[in-house]
């Protein structure tokens, strides 16, 4: 566990070191592969996270994925249940949560079995498809969930990207991890 902690620590300290025009070149390039994915291009229902505090910028993606005509889903937590995947029609729907996340406002949770592409993110990720997130569990908890033919696609910068992350059994491998330099396909998870 200290060794989960001490990495966590140290990739994003380095992470909230990028400037600002580095995260949104790199953010730019990692979500143009993201959208020439054949998932992706196929997805009807796809699951964004709201970015905050460095990750891959994913607020202008949730806007071309709505102008294309996907349906976009984005995480609220609901304290004791974990993630609920609410579907949204506008960036202008979200609302700032305690931690200052934005999020979705509480209504009905879409069916999960619907979603095809979740958009995953993460602190670290290794070359063999496992993630390290913020240690809150709640994608851990909400992966399994999905169908399992539905894509879990991480996007990271390639400074996240570890030979190995600390796993644990209920970690749930990737099926893609995008940077800004390279592509990492795994078999299903």
């Amino acid at each position: 566990m200290q060794d989960k902690k001490i990495l966590r620590k140290k990739v994003l300290e380095a992470r909230l070191q990028l400037l600002p025009e580095e995260v949104k070149q790199k953010s730019d390039r990692i979500m143009s592969t993201l959208f020439s994915t054949e998932d992706y291009q196929k997805a009807k229902v796809v699951m964004f996270y709201v970015d905050m505090r460095n990750e891959v910028m994913t607020k202008v993606s949730i806007k071309k994925a709505l102008a294309k005509g996907k349906r976009v889903v984005v995480p609220r937590v609901k304290r004791g249940y974990g993630l609920l995947a609410i579907e949204i029609q506008s960036l202008d729907e979200l609302v700032p949560s305690t931690f200052g996340v934005l999020e979705p406002p509480e209504k009905e949770e879409i069916v999960l079995a619907e979603i095809d592409v979740v958009v995953v993110p993460g602190v670290a990720f290794d070359r063999n498809g496992y993630r390290m997130g913020y240690g809150g569990g709640y994608y851990d908890n909400f992966l399994p969930k999905l169908r399992p033919d539905t894509k879990k696609i991480a996007v990271a910068f390639n400074m996240q990207i570890r030979d190995l992350v600390p796993i644990e059994l209920h970690d749930v491998k990737m099926d893609m991890i995008i940077t800004e330099q390279k592509v990492y396909t795994f078999g299903l998870s």
